[in-house]
């Protein structure tokens, strides 16, 4: 069985994670899970990043320690992973011991192959972001990630020699193009950072004490990048002086899931840090683009923030989930407003979706007592209906090989909308007036039960709970992605999967509610 090794980035635990946080580890669910029912022996890890300047500050303001800090958040983060019902396999922390020992060992040797020596570091700093820039990468005077102020700083620190491997870097980006998607991501380190020059890299502080502590030198604490990005080999068994059997099973990961915000640090930092360690570099790292609230990203200080548990709470897990996986493009960034939100929620997931599930059974039952098979008695235009579920697993596995969620997502619904259509061509209220076209009246339910049936397992790897409820309302348990002429249905008396919302009252109530 061939494996497949999905990462999210690691969620820092500066506060509760918002909707446009909590997209990430969604949409790596729904690729674990489609690479899971495709046959892969999948490991999907995720989890929090936990050390810095910046924890050390607000655990300092809320009178706690760092660790009490942190464990607080990461469980809070934890819970929302699987309140949206993510099928990690391991939730990392970069505080276990076990991290924590194997970045010391892993900093040693790097310092002993020369490519970590000491200096001193004087720049600007962005503490939110705990990253250094040189006068001309900010932005009007500003950070230019996040846009806050910048201050000067300046101290002892350890540097590690990013200049030394910018050829190689650049080799790898050569013979390797599909190593960053989107391509736009690719150009955009190339140009801004590489072209430039690389700059060697700030590794470790002593302004501050909440980090990893280089155990040969320990006023200095292991920057949180070096820090952090190591999570991906330390957790599946990486040591320096004998790796394990399970990270030379796993290594190296075939999917690294990062914001694009954060693409820099996983396209030219951690491959070059790689090289150093003699590490093969990841296969892919994919810089998705962020959720926004209207036109704006989501901050605190905006009032805008959305939360997942909140988003759950008003309208299901399975909603929440197929509007963050449908409505964000695969290079641009998308948008979220409760109003588009109940709109998705009403026009494709209760009318097109539930409708024809809702109607499809009830049809079983009250013509044929809930008991249909197939009576095998066509006409030309079933032909368009069947070649589309057909050609279904084939279309979808192409754009999920493209990472191309949403657009995997609307070949499921293009089906959907064909059995929708398909019904209106049959007439089978009309045909069920006819005793002789009960057999054509069976075949065409049938039809449109296969159509729902494959619909479903494709719905799995986005909408797991709405796959396994329509799954137990056609009572069968037939998982074959293409349509089988054979199958015996007795269904079961229809459930709602999807129920309209009134938007108007929806809205007033979330308003009251805030």
């Amino acid at each position: 069985m061939e494996k497949y090794y999905i990462t999210t980035a690691i969620a820092y635990t500066s506060g509760k994670p918002h909707i446009g946080n909590t997209y990430e580890i969604v949409l790596a669910d729904a690729i674990a899970r489609f690479k899971r029912q495709k046959g892969y022996d999948v490991y999907f890890q995720t989890g929090t990043d936990e050390h810095g300047e910046k924890i050390e500050l607000k655990a300092k303001e809320k009178g706690v320690t760092p660790k009490e800090f942190v464990d607080e958040v990461a469980q809070d983060i934890k819970r929302i992973w699987n309140i949206m019902n993510t099928s990690y396999d391991k939730f990392v922390r970069t505080t276990d011991p076990i991290h924590e020992r194997q970045v010391q060992k892993i900093f040693k040797k790097m310092y002993d192959k020369g490519d970590i020596y000491l200096g001193k570091y004087e720049g600007l700093y962005c503490t939110p972001c705990e990253s250094f820039f040189t006068e001309s990468q900010l932005v009007d005077g500003k950070c230019p990630d996040c846009g806050r102020e910048v201050k000067k700083a300046s101290e002892e620190a350890y540097f590690f020699k990013l200049s030394k491997y910018q050829d190689r870097l650049v080799e790898y980006y050569n013979t390797h193009p599909d190593f960053i998607k989107p391509e736009s991501r690719k150009n955009e380190m190339i140009n801004n950072f590489i072209k430039p020059g690389l700059q060697d890299l700030c590794i470790s502080r002593t302004s501050f004490t909440w980090g990893i502590p280089v155990d040969f030198d320990p006023k200095h604490v292991v920057y949180v990048w070096l820090d952090a990005l190591t999570n991906y080999i330390t957790n599946i068994g990486y040591d320096v002086d004998n790796p394990s059997p399970e990270f030379k099973k796993l290594w190296p990961a075939d999917l690294h899931l990062v914001g694009k915000d954060i693409i820099r640090f996983h396209t030219i930092y951690w491959p070059c840090f790689l090289m150093s360690l003699d590490i093969p570099l990841p296969k892919q790292v994919f810089g998705h683009p962020w959720l926004l609230f209207g036109n704006d990203k989501m901050s605190k200080s905006k009032g805008n923030i959305m939360y997942a548990d909140d988003l759950v709470n008003y309208f299901g897990v399975d909603a929440v989930r197929y509007y963050v996986l449908h409505e964000i493009p695969y290079a641009n960034d998308g948008t979220i407003t409760y109003d588009t939100l109940i709109d998705k929620i009403n026009s494709d997931l209760a009318n097109i979706l539930g409708n024809l599930v809702n109607r499809t059974i009830s049809m079983a039952n009250k013509y044929f007592d809930g008991k249909v098979i197939n009576t095998k008695l066509t006409e030309s235009l079933d032909k368009d209906l069947l070649d589309s579920i057909d050609s279904l697993e084939g279309k979808i596995e192409d754009r999920m090989d493209r990472l191309e969620i949403g657009a995997a997502i609307d070949e499921i619904f293009e089906v959907l909308r064909k059995s929708n259509k398909y019904i209106d061509d049959t007439t089978p209220w009309v045909l069920s007036k006819d005793e002789n076209s009960k057999d054509r009246l069976k075949t065409v339910i049938y039809n449109l039960l296969e159509a729902i049936r494959v619909c479903s397992i494709s719905l799995e790897p986005f909408l797991p709970s709405t796959a396994e409820e329509i799954k137990r309302q056609l009572n069968t348990s037939d998982i074959s992605p293409k349509y089988n002429q054979e199958n015996i249905y007795n269904t079961i008396t229809p459930m709602p999967l999807f129920v309209r919302i009134d938007k108007d009252a929806k809205l007033k109530g979330i308003e009251n509610k805030g």
